[in-house]
């Protein structure tokens, strides 16, 4: 078997230290060993530089002379500005997709929404949080509009962090769940309206049961 690419590398790379820190395994301020990642996951430094590099336009990494790679720390004011954008940009999306979705589109969701409820059901945050992140990618996806997709691109990263967190707060992960059946109704009725509204509202929460994390963790 060919051996990938430069390229592919450092995506591989990369994908495994987003998904750590997205999900809290590497924590804020936690330093990135080049060498011991390397060794690790039994690669050249050269990858992972490379990855580093790109979640560093992910806005998950900071990358100084002095001191190496870090994860980087947000305060909770900052996530709230995250968020409020995250808003903007997703409810204008749930809106557009509510005035055009397609049976196929709608069934491919209700697909979805089903099986993250079932995980739901059996606390397995694992797999609902990677479903309920396929429907909010679907709901960018659906809305046709490239400008959309692009600027949420930039900051996807950062914002499923703060939403992995979110869940971890029981009560806020059921209001969410109640949120999304608000979106998939919205969305059945074809209510571009009322689906901007749940979903600016849903992303609103998030981003504010995310920053009451950061500041419990802080005192």
């Amino acid at each position: 078997m060919p051996a990938p690419s430069p390229r592919a590398a450092a995506e591989s790379v990369a994908a495994v230290l987003r998904a750590r820190i997205i999900k809290g395994s590497l924590a804020p301020g936690a330093r990135i060993v080049e060498r011991k990642l390397s060794a690790e996951l039994d690669v050249s430094r050269t990858p992972v530089r490379e990855a580093l590099k790109l979640l560093q336009l992910d806005g998950l990494v900071d990358i100084s002379r002095n001191s190496g790679a870090r994860v980087m720390q947000y305060s909770p004011d900052q996530l709230i500005a995250l968020f409020e954008v995250i808003a903007a940009l997703e409810s204008l999306a749930a809106q557009r997709f509510a005035a055009r979705i397609t049976p196929e589109e709608l069934d491919d969701l209700e697909e979805l929404h089903d099986t993250m409820l079932a995980y739901y059901k059996i606390g397995n945050t694992e797999d609902y949080f990677e479903c309920n992140s396929a429907i909010h990618d679907a709901v960018i996806a659906g809305s046709h509009n490239p400008i959309i997709h692009e600027a949420h691109q930039r900051l996807i990263a950062r914002t499923r962090q703060g939403r992995f967190t979110a869940i971890m707060d029981p009560q806020r992960w059921a209001q969410s769940v109640a949120e999304h059946e608000g979106l998939m109704e919205a969305l059945r009725n074809r209510d571009g309206e009322a689906a901007g509204a749940i979903w600016r509202t849903h992303l609103l929460n998030t981003g504010k049961s995310s920053a009451q994390v950061l500041r419990n963790s802080a005192s």
